[in-house]
């Protein structure tokens, strides 16, 4: 029998990932009084893109204690974004304190394995009991209750860990959305990048130090990050529809990306005198989400229950929120003995509520938004926009920017489609090759 070749034991949850999303979840939990097992298949610090942190994650980072350790650290703070358009035409700065006047009008960006390591060691710190180099073999059911996991440690021990919740945080690789077929690609935002890191970069001075800037190409056809990050590296990535990026092209990633560049006069200036540190990374970015967050006995959270087109840099304030939402959600439903999907799922539709803001804003910029227009045309709704780019998403507030958005659209032109939360794929898409083996990479 497989259930006598595994240890058996019991705790109140188990979360399947020790990534930002997964070490949030876990870190609430655990301060309010629950047993947490985290069970991470690598082993941190670990190499992960998506530098970016948004305004909003500050009160995440609070309730987490994170915020001391993120002062002392070597981050870069990060006070605006900024928008070059195709034609080199650079937004004024849209400064974050103009629409918060306290600690959280500053972000930071982040090295990525420094910054996850320090979310699971602060788990740790809160009494969830985390483990690396585990792969979590099968997530056990009994009929459509989740009711734990089997697992195999790093010194190869084999486990069965029952549970009265199983969170998913596991990421794209989604274990339970795959499982049940819950995930659902969106219809428009089907794009691919390609990035790098590169040192002695330019960076402004003084506030815009630690400025995102995001450029359009001179075709309009993708765009790119420019993320300022410490030890004199900056991340610069190109995001473009997934056929023109990778298709019918002659080299390799980083010719691909030279002859982007060549199409986008505003980074070249920025990169010129500068070096790649490491190879050239390519992932295929199609955005998803699932049709559920939580079923009985389970919940999922981070990439393991949506990705979005990282335009805005929305990924990490999603994976925060929605392991902020999922734990309180968690503690008040094995504090009531109602582990049902209504229960642990009672957040999701504000979570959604919040994706739809920024996705709309996302299919917008793609459509030739212009933020510069824009704000001097209606100068009262530049907080607005401002409160969106922070990522002030759950107020209802900034719905009305859209109205006058649609004001911008040139004729014939027609409002991005809704996201449709009903069961089944949005569009048929050739998955082959979904995850690029990064060229002569070394981090």
């Amino acid at each position: 029998m497989i259930a006598s070749t595994y240890r058996e034991s019991e705790t109140d949850v188990v979360v399947i990932g020790g990534g930002p999303a997964g070490s949030t979840t876990a870190t609430l939990m655990a301060q309010q009084g629950l047993r947490v097992q985290v069970f991470e298949r690598e082993k941190f610090p670990r190499f992960h893109v998506g530098e970016s942190l948004i305004p909003e994650t500050y009160w995440v980072l609070e309730r987490l204690n994170m915020v001391p350790k993120m002062k002392k650290s070597k981050f870069v703070e990060k006070r605006s974004v900024q928008f070059v358009s195709y034609n080199g035409k650079a937004s004024a700065p849209f400064y974050f304190h103009d629409n918060k006047a306290d600690d959280s009008s500053r972000t930071w960006q982040v090295v990525r394995s420094e910054f996850d390591q320090m979310m699971l060691e602060n788990a740790r710190e809160h009494g969830a009991e985390c483990h690396e180099g585990a792969r979590v073999m099968d997530i056990m059911f009994d009929g459509d209750r989740a009711t734990g996991i089997r697992v195999k440690l790093e010194d190869g021990s084999l486990h069965q860990v029952n549970a009265k919740v199983v969170v998913d945080a596991s990421g794209q690789s989604g274990m339970i959305m795959n499982r049940l077929k819950l995930r659902k690609w969106d219809p428009v935002l089907n794009k691919g990048a390609i990035w790098s890191y590169f040192e002695n970069a330019y960076r402004d001075e003084g506030k815009d130090a630690g400025a995102t800037v995001i450029l359009q190409t001179e075709d309009r056809k993708g765009w790119f990050w420019y993320i300022p990050l410490h030890d004199n590296r900056a991340s610069v990535g190109i995001v473009a529809p997934f056929e023109y990026l990778f298709k019918n092209r002659s080299g390799d990633h980083e010719q691909t990306f030279k002859e982007e560049l060549a199409r986008c006069v505003g980074l070249q200036e920025r990169l010129a005198g500068s070096t790649a540190a490491t190879g050239f990374y390519a992932t295929r970015d199609f955005s998803y989400r699932c049709t559920k967050v939580a079923g009985p006995g389970w919940v999922l959270v981070g990439d393991a229950f949506g990705f979005l087109d990282p335009l805005y840099s929305s990924g990490l304030l999603l994976a925060l929120k929605s392991g902020e939402l999922a734990a309180d959600a968690i503690v008040q439903a094995v504090n009531s003995n109602d582990l049902s999907e209504a229960a642990l799922g009672a957040w999701g539709d504000n979570l959604s509520r919040g994706i739809d803001r920024i996705r709309r804003l996302v299919c917008e910029f793609y459509e030739g938004f212009n933020f510069g227009k824009f704000v001097r045309m209606y100068p009262h709704l530049r907080g607005r926009i401002t409160d969106l780019l922070i990522g002030d998403l759950f107020e209802d507030k900034v719905d009305e920017v859209w109205e006058p958005m649609e004001t911008l659209y040139t004729e014939g032109r027609e409002a991005p489609p809704m996201w449709d939360s009903s069961p089944g794929e949005a569009f048929a898409v050739d998955k082959s090759n979904e995850l690029y083996v990064p060229q002569g990479a070394t981090i």
